[in-house]
């Protein structure tokens, strides 16, 4: 599993506006978006003078929305289908996936506790390569029944119908977009113990990587590693699931 931040929010004060701020891109723009409700440009409180305690009482607060005005665009590969479809049922992101239909090659992702079991391993790579080998041989089939069809269309078409048989295991590469609140709540879901291991695991990496280009957006938020050796990512703040 590989998480890559490709694109985040650009923030520019309007020259007008009597506002100091010690941060940059998202959070400088949820923090202009709060303060601009009010016209709080001053700062006479020192508790939330500086972005992170400014960031921090919205998130306690549960001002959350002036979160949604920043966006950041992240690029994940190496995880399986499994948990894209877990993941697109997030309706506040954007995706971009890669198309099985186009790219019909590519690894299985092998789930925990299989992949740390040599005989459960050994056990899935042959469900794997049996069900790659059915998926090749209904291909062939199905292009030799679509003789009369364009060499192209009936590739495609040959292919598109044979892939429904393949894993969700397969792996594959995806672009999502989300603003800093729809991450958070991602991330307070699927950070726990409860959720699903993938599932888990790409959470505390996209906490990681959005603490590099947001940090203040995601301070309340801390990874724990169990006594079984596996990270969660959880915050006493969250209001909302």
């Amino acid at each position: 599993m590989r998480v890559d931040v490709v694109g985040i929010t650009e923030f520019r004060l309007p020259d007008d506006v009597p506002l100091e701020l010690d941060a940059e891109g998202p959070e400088a723009l949820a923090e202009f978006a709060g303060r601009a409700c009010y016209e709080s440009w001053s700062k006479p409180n020192p508790a939330t003078a500086t972005n992170a305690g400014y960031l921090r009482h919205v998130i306690e607060v549960g001002h959350l929305s002036v979160l949604e005005h920043a966006q950041v665009t992240v690029y994940i590969r190496g995880i399986s289908r499994s948990l894209t479809h877990e993941l697109i049922r997030h309706r506040h992101f954007s995706y971009s996936q890669l198309s099985q239909r186009h790219i019909p090659e590519g690894e299985y992702v092998v789930p925990e506790p299989v992949a740390s079991d040599p005989e459960l391993a050994a056990q899935f790579t042959a469900a794997t390569e049996q069900a790659h080998a059915a998926y090749e041989e209904l291909m062939t089939q199905i292009e030799s029944k679509l003789a009369q069809v364009d060499s192209t269309a009936r590739r495609k078409r040959a292919r598109q119908a044979a892939q429904t048989l393949l894993p969700g295991a397969r792996s594959t590469d995806i672009v999502v977009s989300g603003n800093l609140r729809a991450w958070r709540q991602f991330i307070a879901v699927h950070g726990t113990d409860q959720a699903d291991d993938e599932i888990r695991e790409l959470a505390v990496v996209l906490l990681q990587r959005l603490r590099e280009v947001a940090g203040n957006a995601f301070g309340d938020f801390e990874i724990s590693t169990l006594p079984d050796g596996r990270e969660i990512a959880s915050s006493a703040l969250v209001t909302e699931g």
